[in-house]
Order: C-alpha cells, then sequence, then structure tokens
C-alpha cells in the first residue's frame, strides 16, 4: 500500500478527499452511536416515534444521494453541492445544540443531518475521477485507503468518548463538538476543492434527463447486485443492533463491554483495511467480498452462543476481518456498475444502504417476534450466506 499511500500524497484532490472523509467520519462516529440514547433518553422521545424519525432520515439520506449523483454527472456542479452537503451537516449539528428540545432534535435527524450524508457519495465519486488514469489495482487500493480514513475515528473517539462520559460529560456535549467538525469541514471544501470549471479530473458529463438516469441506476443488472451487496452489508447493520442486546442479556456484561467490543473490532478492521491491496495481488475482488461476508456471516453465527463466555472476546477478529474486506472493495464493485457516471455510481451506496436497512429491519422484526435476539444474528448469517452465493452464481467467476 505504499505506493498508494504516496499517489494520495502527490495528488492534492485525492489529499483532500482523505481529509474530509476524516472530518466526516469523526462527526459520524460521535453522533449515530449516541443519537438513539439521546433521543429517547435525554429527550424523551418515545421509540415508536423515533422509529419514524430513523425511516423519514433513511429516506431523506437515499433521495438526497441519488438527486446528487444524477445532478453532478448532468452539469459541473461537484463543488457546490459538496457545500451544500456540509452545510447541512453544520445547520443540523447546530439546531440541536441550540434547540436544546426535541422538536429541533427530530428536524436535524430526519432532514439537516441525512440530507448532509450525500457528501459520503460525492467524496468518494472525486475519488474515483481523481484515480481514474490509474490501474485498476491501484484505484482499487485507493479507495481501500479512503475507506478505512472514515472508520479510523470510530477506533479513537469513541473511546474518547466514552471516557468522558464515565467522567460525568453530557451526551449533549458531542453537539458542539460536532459542530466545530462541521465547521472544518465546510472551510475545507470552501478553501481546497477546485471550482468545476478548473477541475484536474477528466469528466464526460452524462447528458442525460433525470427520467434517463434512474432508469439506468434501476435497470435489473444493476438494480440485483445492489440488493446482493445491500444484503450482504445488512450483517453490519444487524450486528450494530444486535450486539449490545445480546451482551445486556448475557450475564456480566455491560455498556463498558459493548464500547469496547467495537473499539477492538474497528481496530481490526482498520488494519486489515490497509492490507487488502495486498490481497487484490493474489485474488479477484469480487472474491475477497464474499470470503469477508462468509468471515462475517460466521461471527453473527457464533454471538449468541458466545456472548456469555471469555470466547466472545475472539469474535472481534472475524468481525473485524471480515468486515474490512466487504466495505474496503464494495463501493469501486458498486461505482463499476455504471462505467463513467461517478456521481450516479456514488449514488448507488445510498441504494445499498437502503436494501441493507430495510432487510435488517425486517430480520430483527421476524427474529425478535419468533424468538428473540440470537435468532436475529443467526438469520443474519444465514441471510449473508444466501447473498454470498447469489452473487458468485450472478457474476459467475468474473467481475460485474
Amino acid at each position: 500500500m505504499i505506493r498508494q499511500f504516496r499517489l494520495i500524497a502527490a495528488d492534492p484532490t485525492l489529499r483532500l478527499v482523505v481529509a474530509a472523509v476524516l472530518l466526516f467520519g469523526i462527526h459520524a462516529a460521535s453522533v449515530a452511536i449516541y443519537q438513539s440514547l439521546i433521543a429517547i433518553s435525554i429527550f424523551g422521545i418515545s421509540d415508536r416515534f423515533y422509529s419514524f424519525v430513523l425511516l423519514v432520515a433513511l429516506f431523506v439520506s437515499v433521495g438526497t444521494s441519488v438527486g446528487v449523483g444524477i445532478v453532478t454527472d448532468q452539469r459541473p456542479s461537484r463543488r457546490i453541492m459538496a457545500l451544500a452537503a456540509s452545510s447541512f451537516m453544520v445547520l443540523g449539528s447546530a439546531l440541536v445544540w441550540l434547540g436544546n428540545s426535541p422538536v429541533f432534535f427530530a428536524v436535524a435527524h430526519m432532514l439537516l443531518l441525512p440530507a448532509s450524508g450525500s457528501l459520503f457519495g460525492q467524496l468518494f465519486a472525486v475519488a474515483r475521477l481523481a484515480s481514474a488514469p490509474l490501474a485498476p489495482q491501484d484505484r482499487d487500493a485507493i479507495l481501500t485507503i479512503v475507506r478505512a480514513t472514515f472508520a479510523i475515528p470510530f477506533m479513537i473517539v469513541l473511546p474518547l468518548w466514552g471516557m468522558a462520559f464515565d467522567a460525568g460529560l453530557s451526551l449533549l456535549a458531542i453537539y458542539p463538538v460536532v459542530l466545530a467538525v462541521s465547521l472544518s469541514l465546510f472551510a475545507l471544501i470552501w478553501r481546497f476543492w477546485p471550482a468545476d470549471r478548473n477541475a484536474p479530473w477528466t469528466e464526460q458529463k452524462s447528458g442525460l434527463g433525470f427520467r434517463a438516469a434512474i432508469g439506468e441506476m434501476v435497470a435489473p443488472s444493476v438494480l440485483i447486485r445492489v440488493m446482493l451487496m445491500g444484503a450482504i452489508h445488512s450483517g453490519s447493520a444487524i450486528s450494530g443492533v444486535v450486539v449490545g442486546l445480546i451482551f445486556e442479556e448475557a450475564s456480566g456484561r455491560g455498556a463498558g463491554d459493548v464500547g469496547l467490543f467495537f473499539g477492538l473490532f474497528v481496530a481490526i478492521e482498520v488494519v486489515v483495511t490497509l492490507s487488502v491491496g495486498q490481497l487484490l495481488r493474489i485474488m479477484p475482488r469480487l472474491w475477497i467480498i464474499t470470503s469477508g461476508a462468509g468471515i462475517y456471516a460466521l461471527f453473527l453465527a457464533l454471538l449468541p452462543i458466545l456472548a456469555p463466555t471469555p470466547w466472545v472476546w475472539a469474535l472481534v477478529v472475524p468481525a473485524g476481518a471480515g468486515g474490512a474486506m466487504i466495505y474496503a472493495l464494495a463501493i469501486g464493485y458498486l461505482q463499476d456498475l455504471m462505467g463513467q457516471r461517478a456521481g450516479a455510481g456514488a449514488s448507488l451506496i445510498a441504494l445499498q444502504r437502503l436494501s441493507a436497512d430495510s432487510l435488517s429491519a425486517s430480520i430483527f422484526a421476524v427474529g425478535t417476534w419468533i424468538n428473540g435476539y440470537g435468532l436475529v444474528s443467526a438469520m443474519g448469517a444465514g441471510a449473508l450466506c444466501l447473498a454470498i452465493a447469489a452473487i458468485l452464481w450472478l457474476d459467475r467467476g468474473r467481475e460485474a
């Protein structure tokens, strides 16, 4: 990976992307893990209404990401869209902190912060454009480094917040901190994101209308693969929900164990992510992704069995390694489905998330209705295995 680090260091656009992804990751790591606790325990929002907040947020996030991806493929507007997304992040963070009420929390988390999520796809679209002249292995490895940069704050920021909260800091202290992070991100984009007319990358605009662009994205050959990648990513969504719940049911486990477990497996995820470039020399990208999904399925299957035992800590290895092999390369796989449409390719990340979250919610509902959290984890493992088989059959030994 040393070669790819040098390529990033030598390219101002890629340096901008890495710095912006790092700040985006700090915001996500701070807010995503604690927002449900803040909503329910601080603002008194009911479980039912919070579910509604999450549902609206999901559709706003997907709709915004898809719309921005299509628009940026149609006309030179990447800089203004990036500034708009980062300004939504600033407004959403400020609204929760200064408004300090359930209404402002709901507005920020249903509308403003989800809309700011479109920046994630835009950053990967620009990374792809900037790395387009490079060899495919270099391009995949660079995207892997960018994805690892997003994960690093989860390894560092979460333990810091945990220590701060153990020392008595209010959960609401998150929002002034992420407001500062959001302002830094906005300033970074304002100062260093190149004007579209002077962009240092070569891009052929699509010339497609909105309906035709949507038609490309929902073509069966594309949509089926996006849904299967979503099924593979549903494992992460399921683990994010059930790890804490399964630990809570296990004797002797508490919130501190949950934070430590997540911190450890994210650390392993980052290390393995940065090593995926070496795997690309000996294995096709799709085989790495599906191998990672199989390893992650093993983690989900064993979690409810090992949670009450000391052996549960061994599961941070398959959780981190399997997750890294999936997340590091899935974005490149999705982008390649749209060829030269960098914006639309990045929008598929949002559609994949919709597929993943919808499937994980359905598995959670059915699993808890039949038996409990352990069954949810086992069903998630089964879903991953089915998705692996389907996508390997669909691509039959070749890259999509």
